[in-house]
């Protein structure tokens, strides 16, 4: 600081301080007037230029000065435009203040976000990992990078980088729900739906938390719990894509195909052009039984033309009368009809899928071979895959349904009629041990399904475990209907008594833990 300066006797002691103030006073008086008016002229000017000076260095710290050189100050402006959606110029910014404090790790991050904005994924990779070296016990940089890994295809590079973020943040919601997603295209159900289920505890989860619940549910057979989270999705944003399309999912698995159809048009509103939304809204029509419906989209979309060899899998050749006799309800005219129809169009696998069905309990050799034709004309189908086993366990024929339906369920896993196809399969062909995961899916599917306690409980009885099989039977007594079960309600209480004797003796099998 600078001392305040005084007027001190000079060396030589010619004027002292009180002498030298009165000599320049008697000067000052002796001056003429308007020499005085020229001086006070010039002290004025003097001040102005201070004060301008001052007023422009004050302005200059703004843009030039202290503002331009504080990178905290720099950071917040790049916020404010990335809040704008001012992606360049909020980039511009992270990377001025960059400059100016190169170990900036909030800088770094929001650059890295800004470029994948841009689409510069390459730099914003870099970014992002330059943000993780100079914070390691931060989550988010490990989650946006995971993100990244997720948009190039690179699953289990992405997943190392989602599992760093929560070793460090448990719930960073972004990392929980990228995982769960990368779990259920692992058919990890368990764990998505454990990981999905921690996402959607955050009282702020957005809705596409609570639609890979709602997958991650459908797919481990919870159907119940797949429509409750749907719901809380919808009450997020009622008309949010993903959640329409999961839900229509839900619905085709326990076979509500006009609700689904419902839903796929509902997204179709609001994505036209997407030929996956327009392929699956074909596959429901169709097994609504609205075929001129499906074949009008099938060919206003693009899907198939008339050239095209595909075309036979939906169009149908027939008047307006037989195509909706065979829409009836009566099983009998309409069976009448689509062999009319058949013929007219001898390689239809959708005819021929109809067919097999119609004909499944009271003629299983003739269903066998409709749904036979149906699977070569179409093998990847999974519907005409199951309905071929389900005609091969009509016929008794159970190993070989069950190797088919296997199949089916290593690809679609939430199928549920394939589920159910091969807990009756496992069942029936005595292997009791295998048909229970089956059918508590189912249960787990459908918990009002009050025959899957009684198969459950059958199953544990046959194979000796007479703990398991009493608990299972007054499950079932709790939930069967009246009506409906009447026949395993009266086989239940006839077994309990003999049951529980066996048990007071300590008969049965032992389960090992």
């Amino acid at each position: 600081m600078i001392d305040r300066v005084t007027i001190e006797p000079s060396p030589k002691g010619i004027f002292s301080g009180w002498f030298r103030t009165v000599y320049l006073r008697q000067i000052w008086l002796r001056m003429d007037r308007r020499f005085h008016f020229l001086l006070a002229v010039c002290l004025a000017a003097a001040f102005l230029v201070v004060v301008c000076v001052d007023a422009s260095l004050a302005q200059s710290e703004d843009g030039f000065g202290d503002a331009a050189a504080d990178p905290i100050k720099l950071f917040e402006q790049g916020q404010a435009a990335h809040a704008r959606g001012e992606i360049e110029k909020a980039l511009n910014f992270y990377e001025q203040a960059l400059r100016i404090r190169p170990e900036f790790p909030e800088a770094e991050f929001q650059r890295g976000n800004a470029l994948v904005a841009l689409n510069q994924h390459a730099m914003a990779r870099l970014a992002f990992q330059r943000a993780t070296e100079l914070r390691k016990d931060w989550s988010l940089p490990y989650s946006a990078l995971g993100s990244l890994s997720v948009r190039e295809g690179k699953d289990e590079e992405a997943e190392k980088h989602f599992r760093q973020a929560l070793a460090i943040e448990s719930n960073d919601n972004v990392a929980l729900r990228m995982l769960a997603e990368i779990r259920v295209r692992a058919k990890d159900f368990p764990e998505a739906l454990k990981l999905s289920r921690q996402a959607t505890r955050d009282p702020q989860a957005p809705v596409g938390a609570w639609v890979v619940r709602a997958m991650a549910e459908r797919l481990s057979g919870d159907l119940k719990g797949g429509h409750a989270s749907i719901e809380q999705a919808f009450q997020l944003t009622p008309e949010n894509l993903a959640a329409l399309l999961e839900r229509a999912e839900l619905w085709i698995v326990e076979e509500q195909y006009a609700r689904a159809a419902a839903d796929l048009e509902r997204a179709t509103h609001l994505r036209p052009e997407d030929k996956q939304i327009l392929t699956r809204l074909v596959f429901v029509y169709e097994r609504a039984g609205k075929l001129e419906e499906a074949q009008r989209l099938a060919l206003n979309a693009g899907l198939i033309s008339n050239a095209n060899e595909d075309a036979a899998a939906i169009r149908v050749v027939g008047t307006p009368e037989e195509i909706e006799t065979a829409n009836s309800e009566d099983p009998l005219q309409a069976r009448q009809a689509l062999e009319k129809l058949l013929e007219k169009n001898p390689k239809n696998p959708m005819l021929l899928a109809r067919l097999g069905a119609s004909f499944r309990t009271d003629n299983p050799a003739r269903s066998l071979e409709y749904y036979r034709q149906a699977t070569q004309l179409q093998p990847g189908n999974a519907d005409y895959a199951t309905g071929y086993a389900a005609a091969l366990i009509q016929a008794r024929r159970f190993a070989e349904a069950a190797t088919i339906l296997r199949r089916v369920i290593a690809k679609y896993p939430g199928h549920y009629v394939a589920h159910a196809n091969l807990a009756t399969a496992l069942y029936e062909g005595k292997q009791y041990a295998e048909a229970l995961p089956e059918y508590r899916w189912l249960l787990n599917a459908k918990p009002d399904l009050a025959i899957s306690h009684y198969f459950i409980a059958t199953a544990h009885d046959y194979l000796g475990e007479y703990g398991e099989a009493l608990k299972a039977y007054e499950s079932f007594l709790v939930h069967a209907d009246a009506g409906r079960n009447r026949l395993e309600i009266d086989k239940v209480k006839l077994r309990l008594p003999t049951l529980r004797k066996q048990i007071q003796l300590g008969e049965g099998v032992k389960r090992k833990n």
